[in-house]
């Protein structure tokens, strides 16, 4: 399994584009400088009312499928 933590703060108002279906994949990159896309909806359960910010690991199988989502 592989690993990919990322450092994310998205505006609520950024958020709402793709909540609203405008975006359905987020682009962002990683700490060790790879650029990453993953669906927007996986960060559902970590938006509060300013958005979405923080550290969040993504753990990868070896096909590079999402297995777990965690915020740091």
């Amino acid at each position: 399994m592989k690993t990919i933590v990322v450092d994310l703060h998205i505006s609520a108002d950024e958020y709402r584009k793709m909540y609203a279906g405008l975006a359905s994949k987020v682009s962002a990159r990683s700490r060790d400088g790879r650029r990453i896309q993953f669906p927007a909806n996986v960060l559902r359960q970590f938006v509060d009312m300013n958005g979405v910010s923080g550290s969040f690991e993504f753990v990868l199988d070896e096909n590079n499928k999402l297995q777990q989502f965690r915020r740091l």
